[in-house]
């Protein structure tokens, strides 16, 4: 058979761009997931851009709105499916939506359900990794499920496990894959307040530390040559090895009421670590440093007026940090603490950083969006969209924005239209 070289030619190279083109737009984030808590990174940023900043007076498109039973469980979404878990009668539910109409897929029993006077319900969200769904209870029963199911695989109880004390306000950590292995803080004694599992069987590959448990969540990080796990547990900042547990440093002490630290640590360029925690504790940036095999941490600066995240963790622009002292709104310089501005009307809020701005959603229900500007806030567009208590951070991904309170999922077309 004759082949028309030119034409064999031509087909081939607009495959070929056809194929970059697809590969690009997946990199722009439309089809990127969000498979842990404050998203890809653990730092509370999107990396989607182009999206809708300004609205009407009715405020942006609400595509869907659901009823969600109780809780403070984040949004996870991977190839179209949320992950969160919820509270509905005297039970405690892992679930799984679909992104697209919010309509439930599956869900598991994973306790009874717990009470609290500050909201009741599960605090930790779920990790999805490699067709499995991870959840921890805010009883300490940690589960790795199928990802299309909701069949459980394996399980532990921390309490009975561990020995681990109950925190006041329930077990919060979330749960972060590193490699083969699920690291938390399990908050047990003896060497047992930091674990690792082996992420499709469950068996405990090692444990670390002893501290009662905090409500933070791990971040892993690479700094002075040296892959390390970073955990604010109750008292302390530590840094353990991924691998086997090893403690490389601590900053102690970190004392707070009721061993509330509950801002995820945050790290920043140039080996530094930053944490912030509520109740009159304030912030701390840390810099981290080797001597030959010997790992170390000294203080770059502390405050205890600039920043107290008291849940929400902040997030890093450059050389400015915008978060929540409390409930008042700030951004500072990093790199000194020094203030640089306030702005109250969001409450205890939470946010997350996308396109240079910040996407705010206030302790009641309002939705906020500003420039992340480090000269002064400079607020774009504002409406009320959820009504009660919101402590559960937004998850921006594709253009759809969702939200929570302990009643109701929302999911907003964020996604600009030409």
């Amino acid at each position: 058979m004759k082949v028309n070289y030119q034409f064999t030619l031509l087909f081939t190279l607009l495959a070929t761009l056809l194929a970059i083109a697809a590969l690009l737009a997946g990199c722009g984030g439309a089809k990127a997931d969000w498979p842990q808590y404050q998203g890809l990174n653990r730092d509370n940023i999107s990396p989607e851009t182009g999206w809708l900043k300004t609205w009407s007076e009715d405020g942006p498109e609400v595509l869907w709105r659901i009823p969600i039973g109780e809780g403070y469980s984040g949004i996870s979404i991977v190839d179209g499916r949320i992950y969160t878990m919820l509270s509905e009668g005297e039970d405690e539910f892992a679930v799984c939506l679909n992104a697209s109409d919010g309509k439930e897929i599956w869900r598991s029993r994973t306790d009874e359900k717990y009470h609290s006077g500050e909201g009741s319900g599960p605090r930790s969200t779920p990790a999805v990794d490699g067709g499995k769904v991870y959840v921890l209870g805010a009883k300490g029963k940690l589960y790795g499920l199928d990802a299309d199911s909701g069949e459980k695989v394996w399980g532990h109880d921390f309490v009975t496990e561990f020995e681990s004390g109950m925190p006041g306000f329930g077990f919060s950590s979330s749960p972060i894959i590193e490699g083969d292995s699920l690291l938390i803080e399990a908050g047990g004694k003896n060497g047992k307040s930091i674990v690792a599992f082996d992420k499709e069987t469950g068996a405990i590959l090692w444990t670390s530390h002893t501290d009662r448990t905090g409500y933070s969540s791990p971040i892993v990080i690479d700094s002075n040559g040296v892959r390390q796990a970073i955990f604010m547990t109750g008292k302390s900042l530590v840094s353990v090895s991924p691998t086997d547990g090893t403690v490389y440093w601590t900053h102690d002490p970190w004392p707070t009421g009721n061993d509330i630290n509950a801002a995820v640590p945050l790290h920043l360029p140039g080996d530094r670590i930053f944490v912030s925690a509520a109740y009159d504790k304030g912030s701390v940036l840390v810099q981290i440093k080797s001597d030959g095999d010997e790992l170390s941490v000294e203080e770059v600066w502390r405050s205890h007026d600039v920043m107290e995240n008291w849940m929400s963790s902040s997030v890093l622009l450059g050389n400015y940090l915008y978060g929540f002292d409390e409930s008042i709104l700030k951004c500072i310089e990093a790199s000194t603490g020094e203030q640089k501005w306030a702005h109250r009307g969001f409450g205890r809020g939470t946010l997350l950083l996308s396109d240079g701005h910040l996407i705010i959603l206030g302790e009641g229900g309002n939705l906020g969006i500003a420039e992340a500007n480090p000269s002064e806030y400079k607020g774009i567009a504002e409406t009320q969209l959820l009504e009660g208590r919101c402590f559960t951070p937004p998850t921006l991904l594709g253009g759809k924005l969702y939200l929570r309170n302990q009643k109701e999922l929302v999911c907003v077309d964020l996604s600009a239209k030409s």
